[in-house]
């Protein structure tokens, strides 16, 4: 018996350093594609309902505390959704818990565009954030359990750039759609993708790295024998592992503890704190400074077109900095590229919103709100390439998970916050929130945060 132990810990150690010695190739950019259409549809969504609630402002009378819980209730979804699937994808499976997660928000997205009232539209939405509160924390874990090491931050770094495209095809849908055929299309619009893709997510297959730490050596193996055979018929060059090569796995493990008791013992609580501080915040900046920009253009005096078009400019600059950052991590470091971005998305929301506040013209606006854009961007550039760097596979889902909800508690104040802020505080006062908000969550990564560049991740 411990013969047979011995031969399947070398097994395992032997197909996670095959995957470590592969070049990225076709393959993972197909994974990458697939995981990044999912990406996009969900910040698709996201983008969508902040355009949706300036319509619907209009033509239900909502108070300003009807859209504020509008805007939140979708949030409260995706805490519930990511508190619970990264644990339901440790244990069942990434692939599986995928799917469903997907089939989960394509019928609540179709099931908001019949809403009858705004009751009824509350209660879809919640739904629908549950499906795509699931689906974040294992998006980021399954992409990168097959990246090697060395490219990581290259790789996991573009996925955030499908991100910026979900948001972008929002706010165009929103411009050409909402003044035409009404709020209700796009809804409908917003289903479509996600069959596709979860159509598409039968040919994504299960992670090594979790099918090893299951025991189930003969189905990774497999998996990882596929892989190479891809990446040779592309005509790749794959080194052969030696056995020097193969990690020893010195670091400490844990057996006595699972789930959210791994995530804080000695080892991982330092990491555990600094991510769920750095998530709320940035959650709570971001969702405080978007979800509420069509109507504060249009508060400030702008019509609902003009703010759509205003927004779309907006969120052309999200782009850039995704590539940029996704080179950068891999040069200079995860935490640095991080921090930098969240000071620097401080300084450019003052100026922000400073200028929406002092009467300036609404180009010089616009181009500081781009520019608020480009820097925010790069926080999450990184941060979806940082989070499940610092866990092993067994709890990785886990802990991004639990990341992921602490941010949905984030999320779902931050538009309530802005809301009342508008009213008390005004424009320059929500924006001066939402810098704070971004310079505390600096402070996390400068002080709790570890670099990960370059590391294997752990088994």
């Amino acid at each position: 018996m411990e013969e047979l132990q011995r031969n399947d810990t070398l097994s395992s150690k032997k197909l996670i350093s095959r995957m470590e010695n592969f070049p990225v190739g076709k393959f993972h950019y197909k994974l990458l594609n697939i995981n990044g259409a999912a990406w996009a549809f969900d910040a698709f969504d996201v983008g969508i309902v902040t355009f949706i609630v300036a319509a619907l402002t209009k033509s239900w009378n909502l108070t300003t505390g009807q859209v504020s819980i509008f805007l939140s209730v979708g949030l409260f979804g995706m805490l519930f959704g990511a508190s619970i699937s990264g644990a339901l994808a440790d244990r069942f499976g990434r692939k599986s818990v995928f799917k469903v997660t997907m089939l989960l928000y394509s019928i609540c997205s179709l099931i908001c565009a019949i809403a009858p009232n705004y009751t009824f539209l509350l209660i879809a939405r919640f739904f629908v954030g549950v499906g795509l509160g699931s689906e974040t924390p294992i998006v980021t874990a399954i992409l990168g359990e097959f990246i090697p090491a060395s490219r990581r931050g290259k790789v996991q770094g573009l996925l955030d750039t499908f991100w910026a495209v979900g948001w972008l095809a929002s706010a165009v849908i929103a411009y050409f759609v909402i003044p035409t055929v009404g709020w209700r299309w796009t809804f409908v619009i917003g289903a479509m993708p996600a069959f596709f893709v979860f159509v598409i997510r039968r040919h994504l297959p299960e992670s090594p790295r979790w099918l090893i730490s299951k025991g189930r050596i003969k189905e990774a193996e497999e998996i990882v024998n596929n892989i190479e055979e891809t990446l040779i018929t592309q005509g790749l060059s794959i080194p052969e592992v030696k056995i020097e090569q193969i990690s020893d796995n010195k670091r400490e493990v844990i057996n006595k503890k699972s789930g959210i008791g791994l995530l804080f013992s000695n080892k991982y609580c330092k990491a555990s704190v600094m991510l769920w501080g750095v998530w709320f915040f940035v959650f709570f900046g971001y969702y405080g400074l978007f979800s509420w920009m069509p109507s504060i253009f249009v508060k400030a005096g702008h019509s609902m077109v003009q703010s759509f078009f205003y927004v779309l400019i907006m969120q052309i600059a999200f782009v850039p900095n995704q590539f940029i950052c996704a080179y950068l991590m891999d040069k200079i470091g995860r935490k640095t590229v991080l921090g930098t971005n969240l000071l620097l998305s401080a300084l450019a929301t003052i100026a922000y919103g400073l200028a929406f506040g002092s009467g300036v013209s609404s180009t010089i606006v616009v181009i500081l709100g781009a520019l608020t854009s480009y820097f925010v961007s790069g926080i999450f550039a990184v941060i979806y390439t940082y989070s499940p760097e610092l866990y092993p596979t067994s709890v990785r889902a886990t802990g991004v998970g639990a990341a992921s909800a602490v941010s949905r508690v984030g999320s779902m104040l931050a538009p309530i916050v802005i809301g009342y802020g508008l009213t008390s505080v005004g424009i320059t006062g929500v924006f001066a929130i939402v810098a704070v908000s971004f310079v505390l969550g600096a402070v996390f990564v400068w002080v709790l945060g570890t670099e990960t560049k370059g590391v294997i991740l752990e088994d």
